[in-house]
């Protein structure tokens, strides 16, 4: 396999890796992960993200609010934004989006957030991580007008259906996949639908920690996931797509530094 995989998004920031953090980049190294998109999901987060970035090699990161933070947004918070997105580190803007399966932020809160951290990245000429669970159609109507001033977008851990999906990519956005797509309990929708994604249109992520894949044999000792396993759901999608493993990951990261504007 190549060596210069990259995760498109890692909650590097999480207390998860409080204690190994240095352990688990190396980690990843190790497998062959020699690229990052650290997330920013409120200002500390980004602010965090962005120092971590700063200091591992073949890094970088996100300044952002998630929705699940959008009742905090302010004009301050917008400023420290403003000021994250221009450092060298910060090749996108999000966490951003809407999310009205809990709403820790009323919907009106998330919309204001996301409206504006859209306009942002026009203004700045930055692409967009976007998040969005039980509101596509609002989703897409705030999404929408902005798109042709974004330089691209990915929609992170995409669990939708195939007629969700191909309305994204009708849009021109990219579809990042988890090991979401691993559980056989929830993931089958998304595994079916995984060949009608456009190659080009592809990126891979962990979300570590969260949902490691429950496939993985032998199963890892924690329940915790790292970016190493990256790797693990590239075989799983190129299976599932059937494609070549070399041929995928050599796409996916093309893709990723397209997207973002990088080189690792």
């Amino acid at each position: 396999m190549g060596a210069r995989m990259f995760d498109i998004g890692v909650n590097l920031t999480s207390s998860q890796f409080a204690r190994d953090r240095d352990e688990v980049v190396a980690r990843a190294r190790a497998a062959g992960v020699h690229g990052m998109l650290l997330t920013g999901t409120n200002r500390h987060e980004s602010e965090e993200a962005q120092r971590l970035a700063e200091r591992f090699e073949g890094c970088w990161s996100t300044a952002g609010v998630h929705p699940h933070d959008s009742s905090g947004w302010s004009p301050e918070v917008a400023d420290a934004i403003y000021a994250l997105v221009n450092k060298p580190e910060v090749v996108a803007v999000g966490e951003c989006g809407l999310d009205f399966n809990r709403n820790f932020s009323t919907p009106a809160e998330q919309e204001i957030a996301f409206s504006a951290q859209l306009a942002m990245a026009a203004e700045l000429g930055m692409p967009v991580f976007l998040h969005c669970r039980d509101a596509h159609e609002r989703f897409l109507a705030l999404l929408e007008p902005w798109l042709d001033h974004l330089p691209g977008a990915v929609l992170h851990c995409f669990t939708g259906t195939r007629e969700e999906a191909q309305q994204c990519l009708d849009r021109g956005l990219m579809i990042g996949i988890t090991g979401w797509v691993c559980d056989e309990r929830r993931g089958l929708e998304l595994r079916e639908l995984l060949p009608t994604i456009p190659a080009d249109r592809l990126l891979l992520e962990t979300d570590a920690p969260y949902l490691l894949p429950r496939d993985m044999t032998p199963k890892p000792a924690s329940r915790r996931n790292e970016p190493a396993y990256v790797r693990h759901i590239l075989s799983r999608v190129a299976e599932w797509r059937g494609e070549d493993v070399q041929w995928l990951e050599a796409v996916t990261d093309s893709n990723a530094k397209r997207l973002l504007k990088i080189d690792f």
